[in-house]
């Protein structure tokens, strides 16, 4: 069986749904969109938090989003759009993908937290919330 490239398979994520810039996902933000964040620990650590963002890890992002699963967080209930960010705007999109397979309103960020700081948008070194 012949493999795909990463970038094959990244290429086939994004079919079918439009990317936010990160002044986008902040406005999406700012309209109600629900924003998860999957950095690491570490990564949060270099750079800071995201304000009003969910980190929600990546290996639990689907049963915490899906608004039939019995583990879903409660803002999974009201079926928002959601914006999933990482640090460079990669896994998101395939986290993004999966939640699109899953019928929920989902997108991501071009460049992930590394567009967010570019663009000069707030960060914070408050407590994250942290959903398991």
């Amino acid at each position: 069986m012949p493999t795909a490239a990463i970038d094959d398979v990244l290429s086939r994520a994004r079919e079918g749904w439009t990317r936010l810039s990160a002044t986008e996902a902040y406005a999406a933000v700012q309209d109600g969109a629900l924003l998860v964040d999957t950095r690491t620990q570490a990564q949060r650590d270099r750079t800071g938090n995201l304000p009003g963002a969910v980190v929600i890890d990546r290996t639990v992002l689907e049963w915490r989003l899906d608004p039939t699963s019995p583990n879903r967080i409660p803002e999974a209930d009201a079926r928002p759009r959601v914006v999933v960010v990482c640090r460079q705007g990669y896994s998101s999109s395939l986290a993004a993908r999966s939640l699109r397979d899953l019928g929920l309103d989902a997108t991501d960020v071009v460049d992930g937290v590394e567009g967010w700081l570019a663009a000069g948008l707030p960060m914070s070194r408050e407590p994250a919330d942290v959903r398991e």
